[in-house]
């Protein structure tokens, strides 16, 4: 019987935490023992990695204050996406008639927003077809293009969960460097062990010491055992380990990170699919979630990143983090009409409250500007 491990979009609240810091572009670091650097190879354009934010373990937790609600929170945190539409699109319309010039500017806004072309003409038709020729207001085109991304979305509104019969429920963590896998997996170890499940953290980052020493403090931070091996031991063996310690113990469920990867890193890649086939040895149904952590403020290149693991790996579910820290969250209805992947959650900032079951409504009229 599936179980729903969160509590639902209004839960408790818990202690704010931070998370590491901000990115800036580095290289993958090679699976070697001693500090030769690895030679550089040049990510391709259309998706560029950048340094890890998981790089340095996550500090002590400030102690528990008062936080607004999860719906202010929410705005607050799509505010830079927000502005950079409404303030285009007040721009453009006030109380003028509806013309094809219009149109045309609102839909290249749209496009620059990161929303993608599809969802672009779909707005854009929407209004031409009931508003043509007549006069229409800036709150107006709000609500349509809330209404727009909202039905987009709303499909792909789906809350993880855990199958019991499975003991342990496999869940593969999996992204670039940057994009607060790590941190990710913390928090959701938090949230599932407040829910009252059994939680194992298995440190499959081997490639890099300070991955594995994070995935460690999180561990000792939740109460969670962490199965690790030395730097630039094999990824897949200790997946396997992981599996058959969980199951000897009774865990609930395994979070298995892994090292960030790109396309052009096909070592790297190989190493991820031998992840998935060593698993299954064990459990054919094994990994039981693939979760691809995606980091909002690389907008476009979130889809050439979404793409390249879903053939790797074979994608079953996303989470955006950091979407309070750009103004290109508009990029995940782009995700959903290309790859109709579900959307477990989303990230609005640092504390472990902050990341949220997705919920496509709040998300569209945060993100349109038309909360209440």
């Amino acid at each position: 019987m599936a179980k729903n491990f969160l509590s639902g979009l209004f839960g408790k609240k818990k202690p704010a935490e931070d998370t590491a810091t901000e990115q800036a572009s580095a290289p993958v670091e090679a699976p070697v023992a001693e500090a030769k650097a690895p030679d550089p190879v040049a990510p391709a354009p259309e998706m560029v990695e950048p340094a890890s934010d998981d790089e340095a373990a996550p500090p002590t937790p400030p102690a528990e204050t008062k936080s607004p609600g999860w719906l202010s929170r929410l705005s607050q945190g799509l505010s830079k996406s927000s502005s950079k539409l409404t303030d285009g699109v007040a721009g453009i319309f006030n109380k003028r008639k509806l013309d094809q010039e219009t149109l045309d500017e609102l839909e290249e806004l749209l496009i620059t927003a990161d929303l993608g072309v599809a969802a672009a003409e779909r707005i854009t038709d929407s209004l031409a077809q009931d508003k043509f020729d007549k006069e229409i207001t800036e709150g107006e085109v709000r609500d349509i293009l809330a209404g727009e991304v909202a039905a987009t979305l709303e499909p792909l509104e789906k809350p993880l969960l855990i199958e019991a019969a499975n003991k342990p429920h496999v869940i593969l963590m999996i992204g670039v460097n940057g994009s607060g896998k790590t941190t990710t997996i913390g928090k959701l170890a938090q949230k599932f062990k407040d829910d009252g499940l059994k939680v194992m953290l298995a440190a499959g980052d081997t490639f890099r010491a300070a991955a594995i020493e994070q995935l460690s403090v999180w561990g000792e931070r939740t109460g969670a055992p962490v199965i690790a091996r030395e730097v630039g031991a094999d990824a897949a063996g200790l997946a396997f380990d992981a599996v058959k310690e969980a199951k000897a113990a009774g865990v609930d469920v395994l979070f298995i990170d892994t090292a960030g990867r790109l396309q052009n890193k096909s070592a790297l890649m190989d190493e991820l699919a031998k992840i998935v086939r060593v698993l299954k040895k064990l459990d054919a149904s094994a990994p039981h979630d693939v979760i691809l952590v995606l980091d909002a403020t690389v907008g476009q290149n979130a889809i050439s990143q979404a793409a390249a693991f879903s053939d790797i790996a074979g994608v079953t579910g996303l989470v955006m983090t950091k979407l309070d820290g750009t103004a290109r969250g508009g990029v995940l209805v782009a995700l959903g009409d290309k790859f109709a992947l579900p959307i477990h959650f989303i990230g609005v900032g640092e504390s472990v409250d902050d990341l949220q079951t997705f919920h496509a409504e709040s998300f569209a009229h945060a993100l349109a500007g038309a909360v209440d």
